[in-house]
């Protein structure tokens, strides 16, 4: 598996991965247009991606502007297998040397990804969006726990 920075030419792929999920599913994909992804990726954070075989099976995209995950998503082909967890160590790492902001996301509750995040350290706060389960990562905890 080789993880490298994302660039404008992955977000095909990265698309074909957001949209294979089968939860925290699009509602529909027409939400998330490329140019979106390519401003989260280019203006107001930075992602990553996981391939194997020159194929994106995973992406991960923090926003700075808005100190949140924007996206951490892996092919359901690809699950338990370490990608995610790979992806969320450097894109943190990279967020906290830019910043000791606390950082959040929102997942849907009593998902594998609240499960994850929960395993990575992150802590719950409330409720985000439309009933999505809002967590929060703050640098001291993130020191204490990944370095």
């Amino acid at each position: 598996m080789n993880y490298r920075e994302a660039i404008i030419n992955d977000i095909a792929q990265i698309q074909f991965v957001r949209n294979a999920v089968k939860e925290n599913m699009l509602s529909d994909p027409a939400l998330v247009p490329d140019k979106d992804v390519e401003a989260y990726m280019t203006k107001r954070g930075k992602g990553w991606v996981c391939e194997v075989d020159e194929i994106i099976v995973g992406f991960a995209i923090v926003d700075l502007l808005e100190n949140n995950v924007w996206a951490l998503f892996v092919h359901p082909d690809f699950e338990a297998r370490g990608v995610g967890k790979k992806l969320h160590q450097v894109m943190m790492d990279w967020y906290f040397d830019q910043t000791n902001k606390k950082i959040w996301l929102g997942t849907d509750p009593k998902s594998r990804a609240e499960k994850f995040y929960r395993m990575q350290g992150w802590k719950a706060v409330g409720v985000h969006g439309k009933g999505e389960m809002k967590f929060e990562m703050d640098f001291e905890t993130w020191l204490a726990t990944n370095r």
